[in-house]
Formats: structure tokens, sequence, C-alpha cells
């Protein structure tokens, strides 16, 4: 049974997203080796036609009605199929009949095709839009992506700017961590200069918090991904992190540590802002002692200041 329309699920980038399968599972541009879905079966670049456009709106308008009829709603549509949804090439088509449900549109998509002018086009008619960069240097980049062997990194770089350009819906960016393969500063460095230059409204880090395609893959530490955080936000205005933590992250509850491993969970918080945080909050540092010493918070040093952050899963942790 072909499943086109599923969810809604819980997003803290897209809130309440109704996802959109236009792509038959595990047919890709790349064979990333952190993808959760295992290895890619079906290698390719060309575009073609997969499923009707009509049957695309038809499964989301009843997916739609269906979730408001029990009271639910829908905060986007979005293309995040089992491959890479720019291979569709029906998806502009797709996007503007989508738009006769009045709910905006996201598309997740590797970058990988974003050279050409006609995925651009296509991706032009969506409200937002997320484009991969886990590395920028051609070794690393096959290394952690195994991309088709007739992509060309230059002209995925050169189609992003171009497309970022013109894009009038909001843009961000992803990356996939991995130790020991691309979150070196060298090549963290290169990532920020670069997206610099695209300036995306979102970068997002991001690390494998399910079963890898390849056993060898391993999260980096905290104080790893810190560093990545300050790198990338001296040149790019916002950056988040995507660590398996759902839900709004910056709400005040009134359980403070909750509201503090929710925080740090999105980004890094100096110590004097969690001293300002817990000021506010009426608390006092034994309850950022007990949630460091019950290993829910991990305290790290960069640039000459103290930082907190949660916990990562450990499962995949570098030794």
């Amino acid at each position: 049974m072909i499943v086109i329309a599923f969810g809604p699920v819980p997003s803290r980038r897209l809130g309440r997203s109704l996802g959109i399968n236009n792509i038959p599972p595990k047919i890709c541009s790349y064979s990333c080796v952190y993808c959760q879905l295992g290895r890619t079966d079906q290698m390719q670049i060309r575009r073609q036609a997969f499923y009707e456009p009509h049957l695309i709106l038809q499964a989301a308008r009843a997916k739609v009605a269906a979730v408001r009829r029990a009271g639910e709603t829908v905060d986007y549509l979005a293309f995040v199929p089992d491959g890479e949804p720019t291979l569709d090439i029906h998806l502009g088509r797709e996007i503007a009949q989508l738009k006769q449900l009045d709910i905006p549109i996201a598309v997740i998509s590797n970058a990988s095709l974003i050279g050409r002018p006609d995925v651009r086009q296509d991706l032009a008619g969506a409200d937002w839009v997320s484009l991969k960069f886990d590395a920028v240097d051609e070794p690393t980049w096959l290394r952690v992506n195994r991309p088709h062997r007739s992509l060309d990194l230059d002209s995925i770089h050169g189609g992003a700017l171009k497309f970022a350009s013109v894009f009038r819906g909001e843009l961000v960016t992803e990356t996939m961590l991995v130790a020991g393969v691309n979150d070196g500063e060298v090549h963290l460095r290169a990532l920020a200069n670069y997206l610099g230059r695209l300036q995306p409204s979102v970068a997002y880090l991001s690390i494998a918090t399910r079963p890898p395609a390849e056993d060898w893959v391993r999260i980096p530490g905290e104080a790893v991904l810190n560093q990545a955080f300050q790198i990338l936000s001296a040149k790019v205005p916002r950056v988040e992190y995507l660590v398996g933590y759902e839900g709004d992250a910056f709400a005040f509850t009134g359980d403070v540590e909750e509201d503090l491993l929710s925080i740090t969970a999105v980004h890094p918080m100096r110590k004097e802002a969690v001293g300002v945080f817990l000021a506010r909050a009426g608390a006092g540092w034994a309850t950022v002692r007990h949630l460091v010493a019950d290993g829910q918070l991990v305290e790290t040093e960069y640039g000459g200041h103290t930082f907190y952050l949660r916990s990562l899963n450990p499962r995949y942790r570098a030794a």
C-alpha cells in the first residue's frame, strides 16, 4: 500500500507537519553514511514522474480533512519522502496544486540537484525550503554523503547561492555532524564561510539519534557540538540544534529543570545567561548542579566562557 500523506507529526522547525511522500523508498541521489533508512537502493539523478500530481493533491486533501475532523491542526505540508523530493519531475506542479489547501508548503532537500534551473524553479513555489550541507570540501562530501558519481559539488554550491538570491520564502540549512569526519575546526570554518554567503534564516546542526546506515558512525561530544555552534554563529545570524528533542524550546512553563533542558537542547547557554534565567525563575545553582550530576546537562568551555548544553544521546558517541 502506497502512503502519500502521513501525520501530522510534531516538528520544532515546522510545528505540526503533515508529510508528503512523493518518492518511493530509498530512491536518492545520495547514500549518506548516517541515513536512518539504511543505504540507498536506487541511486539516480535523473528526474522522473513517480505519482500523478492529482493523486498527491487527493491524498493530501483527504488527510487534511481527516485531521481537521479530529479537531487537530496542520501548520505545514512538508515534502519529506523516503528519498530525494526534487527527483520528482512533477514537484513544481504538485506544490502549485497543494496551494489550494491554503497551508504553507515545505520541502526538505539534500540540495544535490539545486544546480539545475528547473529544480530551483520548482522549489521557488514553496514557502519554506531546507537544504543540506554536511561538508563543503569534496573529499569530506564524498565520504559523508556518498553522492551519485555524476554530481558536482561546485554546481551545488553555485546553484544554492542563485536560489537564495531569488527565493521569497524561508530558506534554512541542515548539517549532520559525524564524529571524526566533518566535525573538525577546519571543516566547520569552511562550512561557516559558505553559509555566511548563503545567509539562511536558520542553520541547523544535527546528530544521528537513530541507527545509521553504517555502524561506524558516531556522534560528536557536547564540546565539539558547542564549538560548531560558536563557529557557525560568527557567520550566520541564527544557529540551532536538532538533536532529537521536539516542542516549544523557549516556553517558560514554571518547571525550571524542564525549561532549562529545553533551551539547551536548541542552543548552548553561557553561564551568565543561565544565571539570569535562574534568577527570573526564582531558582538557584543547585538546579544546575543537580542536572549536571544526573548527566542531563553538560558543562563545557569555549572561547574563555563556560557553556551548558543538554546531554546528547550516548548510543553512538565516540569513545
